[in-house]
């Protein structure tokens, strides 16, 4: 268990790669909390957050195996704000409470909470002690969906268009990692922060 305060909130637009960047913090040392994997785990068969749903959304927003139809809620929450405030509302209680305490049971240098809306939720800023941003060229984050996901180029740039700005990401953020060059531009951007997360972690003062 971890028990000095000292976290990173990572955050980035869809496609950036957050996932593969905190894997990589991983790799050397921190403790991941991910929230986007927290939010899947209440909504897989027998999920917490699956009895709500059903109750919230009806049995045609629930698969053939018992989990949430992903693709079916996704189209209803972009094309409908009461229904994405609806489940939201079952959903973030839920996500705060696994959070807390997967983060009480961490085990590494320092946390990193991995968590794709941060900046739009306004709060997790003031929950971490840095936030990094993970920054790719729009074009490429929609290519990588494409691939990823099979989605179209219209429904991506929906998604992107629902996210914070890239401008507001960036004005949020301590540091940043730019992801669009592939492993070996990661690899030294990661070892700097790592170092200097677990240099911070320790209390150690940083020069400005």
């Amino acid at each position: 268990m971890i028990d000095n305060p000292f976290s990173i909130g990572l955050t980035g637009g869809i496609g950036s790669g957050k996932s593969l960047v905190a894997d990589m913090f991983a790799a050397l040392g921190a403790a991941l909390i991910d929230t986007d994997l927290i939010a899947h785990q209440l909504t897989v068969p027998g999920g917490a957050a699956m009895p709500l749903i059903a109750a919230q959304f009806g049995a045609g927003f629930i698969d053939a195996h018992g989990a949430m139809d992903r693709a079916k809620m996704r189209a209803a929450v972009f094309s409908d704000p009461a229904a994405k405030r609806r489940l939201e509302a079952i959903l973030h209680p839920l996500i705060r409470i696994e959070t807390e305490r997967a983060a009480a049971n961490a085990k590494g240098a320092y946390r990193i909470f991995v968590v794709p809306l941060l900046v739009e939720s306004g709060k997790w800023k003031e929950r971490v002690s840095r936030v990094l941003v993970v920054e790719c060229p729009e074009a490429l984050q929609v290519s990588r969906v494409i691939a990823r996901n099979g989605l179209d180029e219209a429904q991506v740039r929906a998604i992107m268009a629902a996210q914070a700005s890239r401008q507001a990401r960036l004005a949020a953020a301590d540091d940043v990692i730019v992801n669009d060059a592939g492993i070996a531009q990661l690899t030294p951007q990661v070892e700097r922060l790592h170092a200097l997360y677990c240099a911070m972690a320790r209390g150690i003062p940083q020069a400005n």
